[in-house]
């Protein structure tokens, strides 16, 4: 008995919809765009129903994303650190979100599912800024049917290109779920490997707390730069005496304020 990738999806597809986005809303580091552009192109095809597919899209996102939420408000900003660690795109970690959520707060999770990286840590914030509920959960579940919306629409508007794709795939019989497996793998591979270039450059030029402490115990002329966030600051309720605060996108322009002849340590979370 051969087993056949579009043959699966017609079956199962309500089940393999939700399951994978599920499994995505909980943190997997598979990208759900294209199974949202292949649904929307069987709904186009009138195999499968629209709204049934996003019904099961928002769902399968919400469930991950109240956990992530609860997790936020119980454990704090450890959250954030544990979710750094998993993320594929290091350089739109923390900082990046934070930053679009202090100008935004909730209406930031209306779109924070477009930009990779983002998501979960975007419905983090919100349990550990302590959005209401309801009003977490009526923004997110908006942010999450335009997310899916999106895509769903775009494989139905496009969904005779997409069944030649399916009829290709159809030729290869159960080695088109291995050419998807390989392609996915291939995916997640190249993000880790993107990763763990971007911390071994951060690597190069970093100093410990403990050497930090001597370079400043030492008289040398040295600035310390305190890059968090003014929210984290605000929380903490610490900072290094005589640091000077900026934010990450103010370095240039206010870079007069750190005397030519100083070395620089920059802080941050």
């Amino acid at each position: 008995m051969t087993f056949s990738f579009s043959h699966f999806v017609l079956r199962h597809g309500y089940w393999f919809l939700f399951v994978y986005v599920l499994a995505v809303g909980i943190g997997a580091p598979m990208p759900a765009d294209p199974i949202f552009v292949l649904m929307g192109a069987l709904s186009g095809n009138h195999q499968y129903s629209f709204f049934i597919c996003l019904f099961l899209s928002i769902a399968g996102t919400l469930i991950g994303d109240v956990l992530w939420y609860a997790l936020g408000r119980t454990r704090g900003r450890r959250v954030l650190g544990f979710l750094c660690k998993l993320s594929l795109e290091p350089d739109t970690c923390v900082r990046k979100t934070e930053s679009r959520f202090s100008k935004r707060g909730a209406a930031a999770l209306l779109v924070s599912k477009f930009v990779p990286g983002i998501g979960l840590l975007s419905v983090s914030l919100a349990g550990i800024s302590r959005i209401r509920i309801g009003r977490f959960l009526l923004a997110d579940a908006a942010g999450c049917a335009l997310w899916s919306g999106s895509y769903l629409l775009l494989g139905v508007i496009f969904h005779r290109q997409l069944d030649k794709l399916l009829e290709w795939l159809g030729l290869f019989g159960r080695r088109a779920g291995l050419i998807a497996a390989a392609l996915l793998a291939a995916y997640i591979a190249t993000k880790y490997i993107q990763r763990a270039m971007f911390i071994r450059r951060l690597r190069v030029d970093r100093v410990t707390p403990q050497q930090a402490r001597e370079l400043l115990e030492s008289g040398l002329p040295i600035t310390v730069v305190d890059l968090r966030h003014p929210g984290d600051i605000e929380r903490g309720g610490q900072k290094i005496a005589g640091a000077l605060v900026l934010r990450p996108e103010d370095l240039r322009s206010r870079s007069h304020e750190i005397p030519d002849e100083h070395e620089i340590i920059l802080y941050c979370t």
